[in-house]
């Protein structure tokens, strides 16, 4: 680990606190514990993997260790208190929650990504200071340092932290975030909150059947013993499939990372895919894997995924798309052969059309096939509408809303003008226009595509839901209606589909908060350091083992510099006329067991080491021409 000077922690500034029963906390009443500030958002899928890292951590030195969750909110609606508190409830968090709408306490640390980890030891001092997710193994070791360490010193003190449980809301649902209609007319819940499927009657809340314990887990088998971890998307086989396969719906179990089957009539639960590990894509890269290749004859069971959320049946592929969130892939699915494919994204996070394959997505959180085969996906961490169809014979993602990782709004019109603001769920309607659910709005959009006569438009079918995260279009009554999963109030509703679209909508755009770095115009270096930690070295058997990645928001913000290379150092040039972006910086370094200076023994254990920062910029005159991050890792 590289060393880090002693440095005291900053003060905790924010709005409130969660989780500790009304008393504020500061490094006083800390005093004495291993205290791990995690600097989360509760849109961001890695700050989601990370609480899942930290939960055995956190039992396994409950005495010595207090996690405190520094809310850092990225888009607007993440800095509504009530907002933030359903979060806390929805993701079981079981430690302090520090609600930082100002990022007055982000800033202070100087955190610059989501997540960010900084432990502080039980004196106060910052002791490492890291971004992204993966470094569980390496806390355990810094722990444990730690923990001897003031035991002998005599300040450390064991006992209770500062977590105080909040009351949790009952009823039939907790957090449900997708549902799927059955041939009966009946609806299949994703009841997320309580780890299970529900069967509801088509009055959508009378309950028919209950599918899983409740408790989180992985189980497969019958229906009062089978155990799901957050499941969300549901799709419905078409019989045909379903009677070859002998399962009628595939469950996204997302923080199990797997894909499962469910027997209607006999509640019967099977893993159909995924491992139960995380698909990691740059671990992967560094043990000489390319992670968009899976064998043809790759066992499912054997396979990793990472956190999918929505699964659509699409009748063009035949096939079953996934969104693959943890990853910004799309897969797909055959429920017949168990070959599973990556058929979009390279795992790059970001908004970029084009071949499939070559595409970057953000988090894709919902599917809809329409009429024509094409494939709606809702973009969330872009607050994009994008879609997959086949254009002169290549599969191509484009995009019909949405303008990148840091722009959001609530704004009808026009692709250039409109905006969403992280939205979860889509549904494509008879018509070939498209609804969305536009979560962090609570709002249900309207996407007419362009005609032959008129440039698409983006419209408001109607507002003030909580946190809408599906759609289903439900065909059975004499009137068309959608049929929503409303989240954060526990509940499906229906909300008709009109023929015409609410009164233009215009609430403004926006970019998200974060305070910009001041840059100099024209040239501008960056560097990245590195120092392979105590007992490793730079793997250069093969050339320099580091590596850049640059790119900007907007796309033609520089000149030149972007783009992948090695090294950790790069000259940037602005174009000209460029006054504010965002730097996308991903900077990457392998290292092996061994010596500084010596041979790499054969058979060392290799890690890679990687960082990714998103950097809103200004430029000023007179202000610094270079830009210096630390890229670190714990061993």
């Amino acid at each position: 680990m590289t060393a880090i000077s002693r440095v005291r922690a900053s003060e905790l500034t924010g709005r409130a606190w969660l989780n500790t029963g009304g008393e504020e906390l500061d490094w006083q009443k800390l005093r004495g514990k291993i205290v791990i500030l995690d600097f989360w958002s509760f849109c961001c899928i890695n700050c989601l993997h990370v609480l899942d890292e930290l939960r055995p951590l956190e039992e396994r030195y409950g005495d010595v260790l207090v996690t405190v969750g520094v809310h850092s909110p990225k888009f607007e609606h993440e800095a509504d208190p009530q907002a933030l508190a359903a979060a806390v409830d929805r993701y079981e968090i079981h430690h302090p929650v520090l609600d930082d709408p100002e990022l007055g306490t982000w800033d202070a640390f100087t955190a610059r990504a989501w997540p960010t980890l900084v432990v502080v030891d039980p004196e106060g001092y910052i002791v490492a200071h890291l971004s992204g997710e993966g470094h569980v193994q390496g806390l355990v070791s810094l722990v444990e340092e730690l923990v001897a360490e003031h035991e002998a010193k005599g300040t450390l003190h064991r006992g209770d932290g500062p977590y105080v449980p909040r009351p949790q809301p009952e009823g039939d649902l907790r957090f449900p975030e997708k549902a799927v209609i059955l041939l009966d007319g009946s609806v299949l819940v994703a009841d997320t909150g309580h780890h299970r499927l529900v069967q509801l009657e088509p009055d959508l809340s009378t309950v028919r059947a209950v599918f899983g314990t409740g408790v989180k887990g992985h189980r497969d088998g019958a229906v009062e013993t089978a155990q799901f971890n957050e499941p969300r998307g549901l799709a419905l086989l078409p019989e045909a499939v379903a009677t070859q396969v002998g399962y009628d719906l595939v469950v996204a179990d997302t923080v199990n990372h797997r894909l499962r089957g469910l027997a209607l009539s006999t509640g019967e639960v099977t893993t159909l895919a995924g491992n139960g590990v995380q698909r990691l894509l740059d671990s992967e890269r560094a043990r000489g894997i390319d992670p968009d290749f899976i064998a043809d004859d790759a066992d499912p069971l054997d396979v990793a995924l990472s956190s999918p959320w929505d699964v659509a049946w699409s009748e063009a592929a035949d096939r079953l798309v996934v969104a693959m969130a943890g990853t910004h892939q799309l897969f797909d699915f055959d429920p017949r052969s168990g070959r599973l494919r990556v058929v979009a994204g390279t795992g790059d996070e970001g908004l970029l059309d084009g071949p499939a394959r070559e595409a970057w997505f953000a988090q894709t959180s919902g599917l809809s096939q329409a009429p024509d085969g094409t494939v709606w996906l809702a973009d969330s961490e872009s607050s994009a509408l994008r879609c997959l169809r086949h254009t002169d014979g290549e599969l191509r993602a484009e995009t019909a809303v949405g303008l990148g990782l840091y722009d959001f709004g609530f704004r009808d019109g026009s692709p250039e003008h409109a905006r969403l603001q992280h939205p979860l769920g889509v549904a494509a309607l008879p018509d070939g226009s498209v609804a969305v659910a536009d979560t962090y709005n609570g709002g249900i959009r309207r996407w007419q595509p362009a005609t032959e006569d008129a440039a698409g438009q983006l419209s408001t079918l109607t507002r003030g839901l909580d946190e809408p995260s599906d759609l289903l279009l439900d065909q059975t009554a004499e009137t068309p209606v959608l049929i929503v999963v409303e989240t954060n109030q526990h509940r499906l509703v229906r909300v008709p589909v009109p023929a015409q679209a609410l009164e233009a909508v215009d609430e403004g755009a926006s970019v998200s908060q974060r305070q910009r770095t001041p840059i100099a115009g024209g040239r501008v270096t960056v560097d990245v350091r590195f120092a392979a930690p105590a007992g490793q070295k730079l793997d250069d058997r093969w050339g320099d083992p580091t590596q850049l990645k640059i790119s900007t928001s907007p796309a033609d913000a520089l000149t030149a510099g972007a783009g992948t290379a090695q090294g950790l150092q790069r000259e940037l040039v602005l174009a000209d006329g460029v006054t504010e972006g965002i730097l996308h910086i991903t900077a990457r370094a392998a290292a092996c067991d061994g010596k500084p200076g010596g041979e790499i023994p054969d058979h060392a254990a290799c890690h890679l080491y990687q960082q990714d920062w998103g950097i809103p910029f200004s430029v000023v005159d007179g202000a610094a021409d270079s830009l210096t991050l630390e890229l670190r890792g714990l061993n």
